[in-house]
């Protein structure tokens, strides 16, 4: 199978979001290398910088108003420009090891679309944190005009959603052991906040901005709000628009009415498929969550509510 069929296959699964986002990034990442390789080898390197101006996210907000999309857009871009190749890999494999590590448990534990939205509406937070600091503050000011690049606000909100939905879940961290995630995710903190004196506020800021999205985003599910909810919408618009549903043909030819006693089915309660949790059992984890919160159910009682809202 060639590596453009593996890369289609991957794609085209429904329940593959986490492995999709990581592609997205890495085929970006690619092929600003190669345009970027190619460019040089014709002697056309000056053109790149335009080139990264459709991707990056600008500070100034004339930039920005011209290139709306770099909204989003930034948080799926890596780029080794105006760094070394190392330092520009070592960017990209440290947002997708930990965005499959955190994103593995909100894939687990909330589905894959709420893993999607949190991405996105981490970038946007980040974006806005970003933009707002250099436009508001005066101490940014003097950088006014920085791109910025990179996935690190998206996960950022990934890792805080993680750790504020199950904070003592433990992870083995290289040299040191067992670590709880709440307190990894208190590193990625202060860490940012520490990088505010650097030589990269800006970014430190998208960072903040992240974290504090995805803090937000599962205190709000919680509570029983879903803050994803518009970003699945729209989502949901674009695949209708991708894959329209195909028009029904009504034919002439009278068909024999089916036996009554072969298609009635009991209206009350329908039969749960092979491997999915009964109503019953949803209404009972449903009576848990509203008596002791999210956060008592077991992991199994979460895996039968995810099972069930992916019906």
């Amino acid at each position: 199978m060639s590596i453009v069929q593996d890369i289609r296959t991957a794609f085209s699964r429904r329940d593959n979001a986490l492995i999709q986002l990581i592609q997205l990034n890495v085929l970006v990442f690619a092929g600003l290398i190669v345009v970027q390789a190619v460019m040089t080898i014709s002697s056309t390197s000056g053109y790149f910088p335009l080139l990264l101006r459709q991707f990056e996210l600008s500070s100034a907000l004339p930039e920005f108003i011209r290139h709306p999309w770099t909204l989003l857009t930034y948080a799926f871009t890596h780029t080794t420009y105006q760094k070394s190749f190392f330092d520009g890999l070592l960017h990209i494999l440290f947002n997708m090891l930990n965005l499959y590590w955190f994103g593995q448990l909100i894939q687990e534990y909330l589905g894959n679309r709420r893993l999607v939205s949190l991405y996105v509406l981490g970038a946007l937070a980040g974006a806005a944190f970003f933009l707002l600091s250099f436009n508001l503050i005066p101490a940014f000011q003097p950088g006014l005009g920085s791109p910025m690049n990179g996935a690190s606000a998206a996960v950022s909100a990934i890792i805080v959603a993680a750790a504020t939905l199950l904070p003592d879940y433990t992870f083995m961290v290289i040299l040191i052991g067992p670590v709880k995630i709440k307190w990894i995710a208190a590193v990625v903190i202060l860490l940012s906040l520490a990088g505010l004196s650097g030589g990269n506020p800006g970014g430190m800021m998208a960072h903040l901005g992240g974290a504090l999205l995805g803090f937000v985003f599962i205190k709000q599910l919680q509570a029983g709000r879903d803050l994803g909810r518009p970003v699945q919408a729209v989502g949901n618009w674009f695949s209708r628009l991708a894959s329209p549903r195909p028009t029904m043909r009504v034919s002439s030819t009278t068909r024999r009415p089916e036996p009554v006693a072969a298609v009635t089915m009991s209206s009350s309660k329908k039969p749960a498929a092979p491997g999915q949790p009964l109503q019953d059992e949803i209404d009972t984890i449903l009576d848990k969550i509203s008596r002791s919160g999210y956060e008592s159910l077991s992991k199994d009682e979460k895996q039968k509510l995810f099972r069930a809202s992916q019906q």
